[in-house]
């Protein structure tokens, strides 16, 4: 073998050493045959030899290492690990301090010498040494390769590395901090969190596993175990950027505007040239309704970072602000000079809106056509996969199965769902005007328990939702009960009812009524030609892939509207319909149809809407603070010269609308 083959084969037996350590001693064999003084061989076959419980002849050959190479860390290291596998920890203690004393960035001999240290008895030094192992963990040769490969997303490789190494050091923090982020890349969050907090049990101010644990909280939608974190993070380091923005953003998730602002003052007092922090600080003055404040942030964020598309849409978001001539003729330098699609795509939608208040329609179908391709191209979506969900779910939930369910008892819930831009914040507005209505934000709680069950359905061979035939009344109640838990962070009132708006829900009507059968369904909805061009026209930032293609967005609308009308059917009165254009027109007789659904008095505020001061973070948070108008009805025709596609494809809806 050459140098380059014996490396190789070396490599194969440490990948042996998991799963096959007989193998490995046989492969390290071979190695020494050629090369009989090669060390590292010679350690793995040791390692492999203690693996399989053969103590005697791994000690037997770390002795013939140590005598043809010294006493070097490596060897020692091992020597030690032989050593706690017959529980003589005095002797393993003696072994790792020469190995640190030779490599003081070896954290994993650091680690096995904290165990040792506490194992007998040395709580100080035990510390100490954990300390240490943390602090030249970023230089340890193992750990770098680990890093490295996690990178550069070769994840098989990091994983390969980080097992063998918890093998031998099973309470090294950084290790079980990597094995987290690697879990954490393939959306194992629940294996990600056991593993993190494990390192935080071991290593109590370990900031890296922390700020970890938080962050994921944050991704699996738990903003208040999140915030707790992010609070210990504080508690040590009040002044770090980072930490603050993310607490920032967990306070805004769970509706403390007023506290998010604080801390974004406090960042922006220190770090004033942060473009991103002064458009986050801007979102939450226009959810507080501080428009002006709103405009004059996010007008800071441009003369930080002219080219950053998303501020510039956050301005036209507005939708009651209007773009001056110089604006526009800054947007169209950027929109060239911008540094990624993100940016171009925003600055598109920007442009899209200047254009359409001028009244140049043809320049502003343009640009948005040019964004939702850049938007679209970047998002996987198959409105077959809509389309095969809303066919199943008019199977299973049949007037039987609806009127057959136990679940939770509450009432309190208000769903308004159906499409976005559809009038749904109006209605939000109207209800949460009145004194036993409180209004909170589009909440992901039922979408979540949703996800999960399919999760599980595709786990058990069962198709969604027929999954929930196989629970039992307890299981549903205890879903319907988790619900109701997690959305109690966001009622600040105490008010008989709340709103969950995620307009998104519709497609989960079935299991609303399985798990919540005595909460209030609601359901906005808008001209199709009409609710379809202003969701195109809007950018979200999340969640609605299917609004980047017209013809996408005109499946599923049909599809929403055809599952809305099964419930209809199978179970009349379940669902209240609001038609947008009627509400428009006579508002004060739809507002006393709708509190008679929910069995509440009519009361004069629910008129005055506008005068609600409540947090918006909807994109029609300006438009329901000022009197219903009606501009906004056919609004649509100006661009009925590029509708063709969207209109050929609603046309089974047009001919319906506003039946389903």
């Amino acid at each position: 073998m050459d140098s380059g083959t014996i490396g190789q084969a070396l490599r194969q037996a440490s990948f042996l050493l998991l799963k096959a350590p007989a193998a490995a001693i046989d492969q390290c064999s071979e190695i020494l045959k050629v090369a009989p003084d090669y060390s590292d061989a010679i350690l793995l076959r040791a390692r492999a030899l203690r693996t399989l419980g053969e103590l005697d002849e791994a000690d037997a050959t770390i002795v013939s290492l140590i005598a043809l190479h010294g006493t070097k860390a490596p060897a020692l290291r091992e020597r030690a690990l032989l050593s706690i596998a017959r529980g003589n920890y005095s002797e393993a203690s003696w072994d790792l301090e020469a190995a640190v004393g030779e490599r003081v960035n070896d954290a994993g001999s650091w680690s096995l010498y904290a165990d040792v240290l506490g194992a007998l008895g040395d709580v100080d030094g035990s510390a100490k040494a954990r300390r240490t192992s943390l602090l030249v963990a970023p230089r340890d040769e193992e750990c770098l390769e680990a890093a490295l490969a996690l990178s550069e997303d070769r994840l098989s490789d990091a994983e390969q590395i980080l097992r063998l190494r918890l093998r031998d050091f099973p309470t090294e923090a950084a290790t079980i901090r990597m094995m987290a982020e690697l879990a954490t890349r393939i959306d194992r969050f629940q294996d990600a969190e056991k593993l993190l907090r494990r390192a935080l049990e071991i290593a109590p101010d370990f900031r890296g596993a922390r700020e970890l644990l938080a962050r994921n909280l944050q991704r699996e939608n738990r903003p208040v175990e999140a915030l707790a974190e992010a609070d210990v993070l504080l508690a040590a380091e009040p002044d770090d950027p980072s930490i603050q923005m993310l607490k920032a953003s967990l306070l805004v998730r769970i509706g403390d505007q007023e506290a998010a602002r604080s801390v974004y003052e406090d960042i922006l007092a220190k770090y004033p040239r942060q473009a991103k922090t002064w458009m986050s600080y801007g979102h939450v003055l226009k959810t507080l309704g501080h428009q002006k404040e709103g405009i004059a942030a996010y007008r800071r964020a441009i003369e930080e970072e002219v080219t950053l598309g998303e501020v510039w849409w956050s301005l036209a978001n507005l939708k009651t602000f209007r773009f001056a001539p110089g604006d526009i003729a800054t947007m169209e330098v950027a929109l060239p000079n911008s540094k990624n699609d993100d940016d171009r795509l925003h600055l598109h939608f920007a442009l899209g809106k200047a254009c359409e208040d001028a009244g140049d329609y043809g320049a502003a179908f343009d640009h948005w056509k040019n964004g939702n391709a850049i938007r679209r191209k970047a998002l996987p979506y198959d409105a077959n996969d809509i389309q095969a969900e809303v066919v199943a779910s008019q199977r299973f939930f049949t007037p039987t199965v609806l009127n057959g369910v136990n679940g939770h008892p509450a009432s309190d819930p208000i769903f308004i769902l159906g499409m976005p831009r559809s009038g749904s914040t109006l209605v939000e507005q109207i209800l949460s005007s009145h004194s036993q209505v409180e209004g909170t934000m589009e909440l992901p709680d039922m979408m979540e328990i949703a996800g999960r069950l399919t999760t599980r359905a595709k786990k058990e061979g069962v198709p969604y939702p027929d999954i929930i035939a196989t629970l039992t009344d307890a299981q549903l109640q205890a879903l319907g009960a988790e619900y109701i838990e997690r959305t109690r962070v966001h009622r600040k009132l105490g008010r008989r009812f709340f709103i969950d708006k995620m307009p998104n829900n519709w497609a989960h009507i079935g299991l609303i009524r399985t798990i919540l059968p005595n909460a209030h369904i609601i359901d906005t909805r808008r001209h199709p030609i009409g609710c379809c061009l202003s969701m195109w026209k809007q950018h979200f930032a999340r969640g609605q892939a299917f609004s980047y293609d017209l013809v996408d967005l005109a499946r599923y609308y049909s599809d929403y509207v055809s599952l809305t009308g099964h419930f209809d059917q199978a179970l009349p009165g379940l669902v209240h319909r609001i038609i947008y254009e009627r509400m428009v027109s006579d508002s004060e007789a739809e507002v006393r149809k709708l509190l008679g659904f929910l069995d509440l008095p009519f009361e004069p505020a629910c008129l005055s809407f506008w005068e609600n001061d409540r947090a918006v973070r909807t994109a029609s948070s300006e438009q329901v603070r000022q009197p219903i108008f009606s501009d906004a009805v056919d609004h649509w025709r100006h661009f009925e010269p590029w509708l063709g596609d969207l209109v050929t494809e609603l046309e089974p809806v047009l001919d319906t609308y506003p039946t389903a």
